[in-house]
């Protein structure tokens, strides 16, 4: 037995097969020409089906967890924006466009908050010079949305520095596309934002939030969620833009109306620079070596 070759598999390859159907697909009978007949994975109308959806969900969490841990991602650190927040090159653009004084407005008040786009951009650069584990895992490989703007400056920070990163972007009702530092072989497209949403924080080991609007908000206020019931572990959470977001969320009101507890504004920490964020980072990890985890509601302390 020592000279004899054992097979690794002894059924054909998906793909092998689909290649014979397709070779039959020339032979036209009214069963082969029926929907019916194709082979499942093959065929889209089936797979569209609403009795599909679980089947769906299952494919949209599998495929990008395959291809981040063929990648060798260990972890991630995720920076959430808006996406209307231009680049300081692109503010100007928006005023001069304007054509209303609301819009003028609107405008002047997105160019005041442009320097969050050179502050995610070298927040990512900072991020991606992290070294790998003794496992030779990528950390902190920076993950956006994919889109532009905060998103946008990102993706745009590692690829600064030569570094992978990942855009998690989503199939909207108008025109959505990646933008054009996310690194293609990480770029992936979601129908589900649930599942998107999930692959945010599979990786995450640190989190980014730059001002933003609803989608923004949604983000973090599930991570926060996940964090303060325990479903999740701790990890550094950076609010950057205190004026920004004091305005919008009363937090110290929330306390005081005894919907959340004072401890649970220790769950985020404010930042402005992109150094301070990621000295946080470092500091979190140099001082907490295992990931901790919240006593969820009703739990001893």
């Amino acid at each position: 037995m020592t000279d004899t070759t054992i097979p690794n598999r002894i059924f054909p390859k998906a793909k092998d097969d689909a290649a014979s159907a397709a070779q039959q697909a020339g032979h036209v009978l009214p069963q082969t020409s029926d929907p019916a007949y194709r082979l499942a994975y093959q065929d889209t109308d089936f797979l569209l089906r609403d009795d599909l959806r679980p089947v769906r969900f299952q494919l949209e969490l599998m495929k990008p967890e395959l291809y981040l841990e063929e990648a060798g991602i260990g972890s991630t650190f995720v920076m959430y924006g808006s996406a209307r927040i231009p680049s300081p090159e692109r503010a100007d653009m928006l005023i001069e466009a304007a054509k209303t004084d609301t819009q003028r407005r609107i405008a002047e008040s997105l160019k005041a908050k442009a320097h969050y786009y050179d502050v995610a951009r070298e927040l990512a650069r900072l991020a991606s010079g992290a070294p790998s584990s003794s496992d030779g895992k990528r950390q902190f490989v920076v993950c956006s949305g994919g889109g532009p703007a905060i998103m946008e400056a990102a993706n745009r920070g590692a690829a600064d520095v030569g570094k992978d990163s990942v855009g998690l972007n989503i199939v909207l009702p108008f025109e959505q596309a990646p933008n054009e530092y996310v690194t293609p072989h990480l770029s992936f497209n979601f129908h589900y934002f649930a599942l998107r949403k999930m692959h945010f924080l599979i990786r995450a080991r640190a989190v980014a939030v730059f001002p933003g609007g609803f989608g923004t908000f949604d983000e973090f206020f599930e991570l926060l969620t996940l964090v303060q019931t325990g479903k999740t572990a701790v990890l550094p959470i950076l609010l950057y833009g205190k004026e920004f977001w004091n305005r919008v969320v009363n937090f110290d009101a929330l306390v005081e109306e005894g919907v959340v507890a004072p401890q649970d504004l220790d769950l985020f920490r404010f930042c402005e620079t992109a150094e301070e964020g990621w000295e946080c980072v470092q500091e979190f990890y140099r001082t907490n070596q295992q990931p901790l985890f919240r006593k969820g509601r009703g739990e001893k302390k």
